[in-house]
């Protein structure tokens, strides 16, 4: 008993001596598309602005914005994620950093995390890393990738979604996905665990009826096109990810509905401020 007292005792002051040096910071990284003001355009203000309300120094935040149309090891995916992570631990004197990321902005971070040689920013990056908590992730990739890139007429309603016939939507068939989960990633099953800890929160369902206002947060466009999408998924799924892609890197965070009052999340949702998915990131900090 005295042991188990002791122990906790340590515990508890470590953690109260890391609150107190840490320096923390929030980064937002976006999914497939090339962003230019990935603040007002994929996030939006309702969610960045309440995230990082948790934050000791609010102003300790980035918004990255890079071009996800290409591979994830690309200079202008990777490379660019690497510059603005590192200028902003740099300039911010960040320690402590949480990586808030979005559909295939996981993939990005999971190429810096599972190889750290390939870029000489990439091991300080990795250090400041608390942990990665990544909004549906497509980590075994989706369905509609390989829709699109057959070229068939499924590829002009999926324009929207997933930027037509780009690297990134190349990278994210599901054959694919597996070729570099195998190779080139950490985190899946029966390959090393990624450095830092990758949680991951899953949407499980669509909501698009006209009479039900869940369906008109983020828009209700994109809940009716993630609807129609959904028919080409199996029945877990957010409309673009199905939940074995996102569950299929790192640990499970949550299932929407276990968090949200029992309130799902599509993709469109899960990174936008719906059912306190904001709260739940903000208090994470």
């Amino acid at each position: 008993m005295l042991r188990i007292v002791m122990t906790l005792l340590l515990v508890a002051a470590t953690s109260t001596a890391f609150a107190a040096t840490a320096t923390t910071g929030v980064a937002f990284v976006h999914g497939t598309g090339s962003q230019t003001n990935a603040y007002a355009d994929y996030w939006q203000a309702p969610m960045v602005d309440t995230v990082r309300q948790g934050l000791v120094n609010r102003s300790n935040y980035v918004v990255i914005n890079c071009d996800f149309t290409q591979y994830m090891w690309d200079s202008r995916a990777a490379g660019c994620l690497a510059g603005q992570l590192k200028s902003f631990i740099d300039s911010r004197g960040i320690t402590d950093l949480v990586v808030i990321t979005h559909s295939n902005g996981g993939n990005v971070m999971r190429w810096i995390m599972s190889n750290p040689t390939y870029d000489s920013r990439y091991p300080a990056i990795i250090s400041r890393i608390r942990w990665v908590n990544a909004l549906a992730p497509s980590s075994a990739g989706t369905p509609l990738a390989n829709a699109v890139i057959a070229g068939n007429v499924f590829e002009n309603a999926l324009g929207w979604l997933l930027g037509y016939q780009s690297d990134a939507v190349r990278q994210q068939q599901t054959s694919w996905m597996a070729y570099y989960n195998q190779n080139n990633l950490f985190g899946t099953s029966g390959r090393p665990a990624l450095p830092k800890g990758f949680w991951s929160v899953v949407g499980t369902d669509v909501v698009s009826a006209v009479w039900n206002s869940d369906a008109y947060c983020g828009g209700y466009s994109q809940s009716v096109g993630l609807e129609i999408t959904q028919n080409w998924l199996s029945s877990c799924s957010d409309g673009f990810i199905e939940c074995s892609s996102a569950r299929a890197a790192g640990s499970l965070w949550f299932n929407d509905k276990t968090r949200t009052g029992g309130k799902v999340l599509n993709h469109n949702q899960s990174r936008r401020a719906c059912f306190g998915l904001q709260n739940i990131l903000k208090n994470d900090l």
